[in-house]
């Protein structure tokens, strides 16, 4: 079953301007007791673009049912929705609505902080994927970031706290030296990534700089004047985790067989993305409805060795180490595995 909570085919993106993360409900004693033993319905909220692929293999499939019966919940049902961003996820999973939500990989980063020792700990079941943020503009002055001026505006779909963010502070670092980590803050806005997509192509408004997310970054690329200025795969020094699943731990250690499915089930979706890229991209563009690409060019997308459907957390302490020093956490993990399940620490993560 897909519950849909949001409009548009790519739902909305990032709503930080309510309470920071959701993170108002951390101050009540407990988290809704609708948490219950082995439930019998799994909700799952995910979101649109290449970056959820492997959910929606998930979902297209029914591959958390297939692995619920191998486990021992032959009846077990998986639910899927598409909340508007962090905010709403967040509180439906500190409220017992969801049981499992796959925001960005600062968002667990920055959950962990709040909640970790506190009893109402919030932690990543997996990896979503390694996935790069790509800085596109049609500005022909612009070839690197010392050549961004106050005229230059740069959306992203968060200020401050988000994974685009964060890398802009992190090459401006790099750039400039520490202190001048936050010269670029100025320049940006927040959009969405259609927004910031029809802002950059369309060519009327003050956007003429969009630091994109998968699919957007691909048909920018494609479009004649715009250009690829940043990879913030350059900026780590390699692939690094996108997004994460995410749950409580109370609910995972009320539900170990729904955890033990929804992972397997996981791994199994993107098995089926690499060995079947074509048939991947079909479900994507029939799931997303999306009209703007092809299955030949969706399918090449997928295959991007710059893209990884993987389990594996990468270079998550690095955002994380980084949020620290720029003050936007106060505690920071000893390892990458104090921020996931034991389910996922047998990995060569990061």
């Amino acid at each position: 079953m897909r519950i849909m909570t949001a409009g548009g085919p790519w739902g909305n993106e990032l709503m930080l301007k309510r309470r920071s993360l959701g993170l108002g409900l951390l101050a009540s004693p407990f988290i809704s007791n609708r948490v219950r033993a082995e439930d019998s319905v799994v909700r799952i909220s995910k979101q649109y673009g290449l970056g959820y692929l492997s959910m929606m293999v998930m979902e297209h499939e029914h591959l958390v049912e297939k692995h619920g019966a191998k486990v021992g919940l032959p009846g077990l049902a998986a639910e899927w929705s598409v909340l508007g961003g962090p905010t709403p996820q967040i509180d439906a999973l500190l409220a017992g609505q969801i049981g499992f939500i796959g925001p960005g990989s600062t968002t667990l980063v920055t959950l962990w902080d709040k909640t970790a020792g506190t009893g109402r700990d919030i932690k990543a079941l997996s990896a979503l994927q390694s996935m790069p943020f790509v800085l596109m503009t049609r500005n022909p002055a612009v070839r690197s970031i010392a050549d961004l001026t106050e005229k230059d505006k740069i959306a992203l779909p968060g200020v401050k706290i988000t994974g685009h963010a964060l890398t802009l502070e992190m090459a401006a670092a790099s750039q400039w030296g520490f202190p001048a980590y936050d010269r670029l803050d100025s320049l940006t806005v927040t959009l969405s990534h259609p927004d910031a997509m029809a802002a950059l192509l369309g060519g009327q408004s003050e956007v003429n700089c969009h630091m994109a997310s998968s699919p957007f970054y691909y048909y920018e690329r494609a479009a004649p004047g715009v250009h690829e200025v940043l990879k913030s795969y350059d900026v780590t020094g390699g692939k690094h985790t996108n997004g994460v699943v995410l749950t409580s731990k109370q609910y995972h250690d009320a539900n170990p067989k729904i955890c033990a499915a929804v992972l397997a089930a996981q791994q199994e979706a993107n098995d089926f993305i690499r060995n079947n890229p074509r048939q991947a991209a079909e479900i994507y563009l029939a799931m997303t409805g999306d009209r703007k690409g092809t299955v030949d060019q969706m399918a090449g997308w997928v295959a991007d060795p710059d893209v990884v459907y993987t389990t594996v957390p990468m270079k998550v302490m690095e955002f994380a180490a980084f949020m620290q020093r720029v003050g936007r956490v106060k505690r920071v993990a000893g390892s990458w595995k104090d921020m996931f399940f034991p389910e996922s620490q047998d990995v060569a993560g990061s």
